[in-house]
């Protein structure tokens, strides 16, 4: 058995829970009304069983349907067996309801002896108040929510054996809730005895950029890597070279990539050329190792990116011939693929940037990736003054990526729709005369994601007559034929909303009759709107109708739709063998470039996830597939067939949150939203506590896979992925 932090191992001890005693009867009817979002007679009733696995199990559901009306129930299970108080607080902050807070706060504020079951209970309040507070920060019970947070961690920092699990949950609800105060309190952990607590702390003081913490320099020597990573992003907002400086020797010395990455963008912040000059120093004998490499995409590469970008910023406009040269060499090497050089590029020398991208070409032989980085760094010229020479920069720009926008959409373009989001997006920076009728030329594209952004586009701009014809009638036309992808229809609808709420009514009641439960949610929380209600009196009856009608729900799955979209896919045997899963029964051997790694799954807690991606592994759907994306320190992602993070398989699966930690090697799911998961799976290269309970822990890697993922870089591939197991 792999070897876990004694951190994690307390979570797991709060979170863990048993379906072993629930018959399998009944986690098919839970699972059945969690594909559904279901939430009626049936989990209150089981809620009310007089088994508590059963009730957990029920409680956990609800969470994830995410129903208000699920709030009583789970209130009155806090006073529950105390097996079950823990996963019903959890269940509260999953709802995200403000109607939750007067549970939330009660559980907060009783004064109760501590205990095991109380204090795992008391973690996951100060957990579910962070989510709730969060949801509604405009609320002000909210501000409650907050100081009760800020409350609970000032309360364990002064006891003499504090709950490490409350400190780590309270410290990231700290950071959600946002009170004032936070960075205060969250400091005082900075020398606990727990490295995980440390570094718990130091995330909350690194995402709340909190200033002048300088108790994080001395941590940037700490024993754990997380801890020193941790506060290198803290000393980013630190005054004074002594900050810096320290940041320079983590750079130079430090053997954990993770805090070098970490020390790498705090350095980025500092605008003093002279920091830049160090940081060249240690590129450059990182581009001769990067050269020696026997791999297509050498593992140098995540941290010459890195480097890249700290630099560009550094030299902004200083036209460093240094910089340049070890720039252009890298990215002459690369074939021009990575945005974030030619982003540093444009950024030092903006003026010479335009003769250097025609010299090495940005039409479409030079590569969909090629265009699509120069079209982002296009983006930094687009920020420019408007002096007479940069508006001549900016002229020919805009011309350039317009030629690609051009071409009759009823043809072929020049260049794969991957790169056309991108240059649209870029073309949308220069803010020209003719954006409108260039986004609207581009809805009619047959790429969906191509159309996803021209809406988008046109929702920023001025309403107009002739953008609103143009959105409603994108609409009609992806209603009928996007059958894969509901990108499109979604920007569209949100676009339409944004530019004409009361013109757009008649296309979002439309809406409401398409087989996608994601596009009719959407309809009804846009048609959900006062001012609507208020201008249309019939609209109030429209919603209730369409309610009665279970349109807020995910309905069975029509072979007449000719879509797999938002429907429940699922049948009985699917359930029955999702279900059955143990953990330890289960994993996948994948192979990359770099050699392989094992993917322990977690079906116990994530079954139907576990399942889909066991599915589409046997139909050999993720072998070739490019990675994607890589960020060093934070993730690696596959599972794309398009390759620019857009693709998936066709169809979404519900989210299964729970309560495993996205600690290093834990496997997710990626998402654009709630319930919007496929194909696209993360695995992370340290914790991550901001996902914890927002997205679906599936399985983990242990060290030693990690060893290999850690050498992944963008553009290596997943050779295969075998399943061993059933």
């Amino acid at each position: 058995m792999r070897k876990l932090p004694l951190l994690v191992i307390a979570l797991l001890a709060v979170s863990a829970f048993s379906t072993a005693q629930v018959p399998m009867k009944t986690q098919i009817e839970i699972a059945k009304a969690e594909d559904a979002r279901r939430y009626d007679s049936v989990l209150e009733g089981l809620m009310k069983s007089p088994s508590a696995d059963i009730r957990k199990r029920a409680a956990l559901a609800a969470g994830r349907v995410g129903d208000e009306k699920a709030i009583p129930a789970l209130t009155e299970l806090l006073d529950n067996d105390p097996s079950v108080r823990s996963i019903a607080a959890f269940a509260l902050g999953e709802v995200e309801s403000i109607k939750a807070a007067e549970a939330i706060l009660g559980g907060l504020r009783a004064e109760v002896a501590p205990s095991p079951d109380i204090e795992a209970t008391t973690a996951r309040l100060v957990e579910a108040a962070g989510k709730v507070a969060a949801a509604n920060s405009k609320d002000p019970k909210s501000k409650e929510l907050a100081q009760a947070i800020l409350d609970v961690l000032n309360a364990e920092f002064r006891r003499t054996k504090p709950y490490t699990p409350t400190i780590v949950l309270g410290l990231t609800a700290a950071l959600r809730a946002r009170p004032d105060g936070a960075d205060r309190v969250a400091a005082q952990f900075l020398n606990d005895r727990d490295a995980g607590v440390r570094a718990a702390a130091l995330n909350t003081l690194a995402r709340l950029r909190a200033k002048n913490v300088k108790e994080a320099v001395k941590l940037l020597t700490d024993a754990d890597p997380i801890v020193r990573a941790n506060a290198a992003r803290v000393t980013a907002n630190i005054e004074g070279d002594e900050a810096a400086n320290a940041l320079v020797d983590r750079v130079r010395s430090d053997k954990d990539s993770r805090v070098r990455v970490a020390a790498i963008r705090s350095l980025a912040g500092v605008k003093k050329p002279a920091y830049a000059g160090m940081l060249l120093d240690e590129l450059d004998p990182l581009f001769k190792a990067y050269k020696a490499s026997k791999f297509a995409h050498p593992v140098e590469t995540n941290e010459i990116l890195e480097f890249a970008t700290a630099v560009g910023r550094i030299l902004q406009g200083t036209n460093n011939e240094r910089a340049l040269t070890l720039l252009k060499t890298f990215a002459a090497a690369s074939k021009y693929r990575y945005p974030e050089t030619e982003i540093a590029i444009a950024r030092i020398d903006p003026a010479g940037y335009t003769a250097y991208s025609k010299n090495k070409g940005t039409d479409a032989k030079s590569g969909k990736w090629a265009v699509s980085a120069a079209a982002q760094a296009a983006s930094v010229i687009a920020g420019l003054d408007d002096s007479p020479a940069n508006k001549e920069i900016k002229k020919g720009w805009s011309d350039e990526l317009r030629k690609f926008l051009d071409i009759d959409p009823t043809t072929p373009s020049l260049l794969p729709g991957v790169a056309l989001p991108d240059v649209l997006g870029a073309y949308a920076d220069f803010k020209t005369a003719d954006l409108g009728s260039v986004a609207r030329k581009n809805l009619l594209r047959d790429d969906v994601f191509v159309r996803a952004s021209a809406a988008g586009v046109l929702g920023g701009l001025p309403p107009s007559d002739d953008n609103v014809e143009a959105l409603k009638s994108a609409f009609s036309a992806a209603f009928i034929k996007d059958k894969v992808y509901d990108d499109a229809l979604l920007s569209i609808m949100g676009a339409l909303h944004k530019v004409d709420k009361r013109g757009s009514v008649g296309s979002l009641l439309t809406a409401l009759d398409h087989p996608d439960y994601l596009v009719r949610k959407q309809a009804l929380e846009l048609l959900d709107d006062p001012e609507l209600k208020k201008d249309l009196p019939g609209l109030a009856a429209s919603l209730e109708n369409a309610r009665s009608k279970h349109k807020d729900q995910v309905l069975p799955y029509s072979p007449a739709f000719g879509t797999l979209l938002g429907q429940v896919l699922n049948s009985d045997a699917d359930y029955l063998r999702a279900l059955s899963r143990k953990n330890g029964a289960v994993r996948a051997l994948v192979t990359t470039d770099k050699g392989s790694f094992t993917i322990e799954f977690a079906p116990e807690q994530a079954p139907l996830t576990v399942d889909n991606y066991i599915k589409l592994a046997r139909k050999k759907y993720f072998d070739g597939v490019t990675i994607h994306r890589v960020v060093p320190n934070f993730v690696v992602q596959d599972g794309d067939p398009r390759g620019d993070g857009n693709g998936g398989p066709g169809y979404s699966i519900r989210c299964e949150i729970n309560m495993l930690p996205f600690d290093r090697g834990a496997v997710g799911m990626a998402l654009s939203g709630k319930d919007t998961g496929g194909s696209q799976w993360f695995v992370d290269h340290s914790p991550q506590l901001h996902l914890d309970g927002g997205y679906t822990v599936f399985g983990h890697i242990d060290e030693e896979g990690m060893k290999i993922v850690d050498q992944l870089v963008r553009g290596d591939r997943i050779l295969s992925v075998k399943i061993i197991g059933k």
